[in-house]
C-alpha cells in the first residue's frame, strides 16, 4: 500500500490544493493531507481551523486522512509509513524550490521520493497569499476556493455574508 503525504500550511486551502489532492488520491491508496502548524509565514488561521476547513473540503474522498504536524516534513512522512511526498507546481516558478526541497529530503531520507503534480491549467495561478489578499478586498471568491472557506475568510475579515443584514 503506498502512502503518500501531501504537506502545505492550508492558510486557506484554495481549490487549487483540492485538485492536487484528488489527482493524487488516484494515484496513491492513502493521501494524508499534512498541515503544517510551524511554518515560517505568519498565519491567518490556527493550526486547528486550518484542519477543520481541509477536513470539510475533502470529506468525500476515503482514501484522503487530515492531520497535522511540526517536525520535518521527511520524518513526518517516514513515521506516518509513506514512501511519496507529493508536492503541487503552479509555474516555472515553483520548480527551483521544490527541486531544491527535493534533493534536500532526499538526502535526509532517501526511501522517501518526491512527486510533483503540476496544478491544473485553471488553477495555476492560485495561491493561498493571494486568496487571502482578493478576500480582504471583498472580493468574489467562488472561483478559488469552497464556500465553506469563503465563510471563514470573510468571518476572519469582519466582512458580511451576501444574503445577511
Amino acid at each position: 500500500m503506498t502512502i503518500a503525504v501531501y504537506p502545505g500550511s492550508f492558510d486557506p486551502i484554495t481549490n487549487g490544493h483540492i485538485d492536487v489532492a484528488v489527482r493524487a488520491a488516484h494515484i496513491f491508496e492513502t493521501v494524508i493531507l499534512a498541515v503544517y502548524d510551524r511554518p515560517l509565514k505568519n498565519l491567518l488561521f490556527p493550526t486547528k481551523k486550518r484542519l477543520e476547513l481541509v477536513r470539510e473540503a475533502v470529506a468525500g474522498i476515503p482514501n484522503i486522512k487530515v492531520d497535522s504536524y511540526s517536525e520535518l516534513t521527511v520524518n513526518y512522512a517516514h513515521k506516518m509509513g509513506a514512501t511519496v511526498i507529493v508536492r503541487g507546481m503552479r509555474a516555472a516558478t515553483d520548480f527551483e524550490r521544490e527541486f531544491q526541497m527535493a534533493h534536500i529530503n532526499h538526502l535526509l531520507c532517501p526511501h522517501v521520493e518526491v512527486v510533483c503534480l503540476m496544478a491544473s491549467q485553471r488553477y495555476s495561478f492560485l495561491s493561498s497569499s493571494a486568496v487571502k489578499e482578493i478576500a480582504q478586498l471583498g472580493a468574489d471568491l467562488s472561483n478559488f476556493v469552497p464556500p465553506h472557506v469563503e465563510r471563514a475568510l470573510r468571518e476572519a475579515y469582519g466582512q458580511r455574508q451576501e444574503g445577511q443584514t
